[in-house]
């Protein structure tokens, strides 16, 4: 049975774009492979960490919200631990609730993107 997931992960600051891409794709390549759907992404960019970790103060951070199946959760998380790009990662399962919120989160962004693009146009 297939479950909504979110993982969160923590990449180096030291990488090139072409890097963070390259990372970032290697990771939703092991979620599409492993019949995966992802739902969406989201990349929070360059931020300040609470605490150093590995002597850096600041991270990439990247969100992934995807639909799979509860094995595949390890598959990924040893990517994680293998891969000496990311510093931190976090991977939960979604109650419906958390989905439903995450849904509406996104369509009032969505919404107030359009307004401020409206807005743009009319003046």
């Amino acid at each position: 049975m297939q479950k909504q997931y979110e993982t969160v992960f923590i990449l180096t600051p030291v990488l090139s774009q072409d890097q963070l891409n390259e990372a970032v794709g290697k990771f939703k390549k092991i979620l599409t492979e492993n019949g995966s759907r992802i739902v969406y992404e989201n990349n929070w960019g360059l931020r300040k960490l609470a605490y150093p970790i590995q002597k850096k103060n600041t991270g990439f951070y990247y969100l992934i919200e995807f639909m799979g199946n509860g094995e595949l959760i390890s598959k990924l998380e040893t990517e994680f631990k293998r891969d000496e790009r990311i510093m931190r990662y976090l991977t939960i399962a979604l109650d419906k609730d958390a989905v439903a919120y995450n849904e509406r989160k996104r369509k009032q962004a969505e919404l107030k993107k359009q307004q401020e693009a409206e807005t743009t146009v009319n003046e």
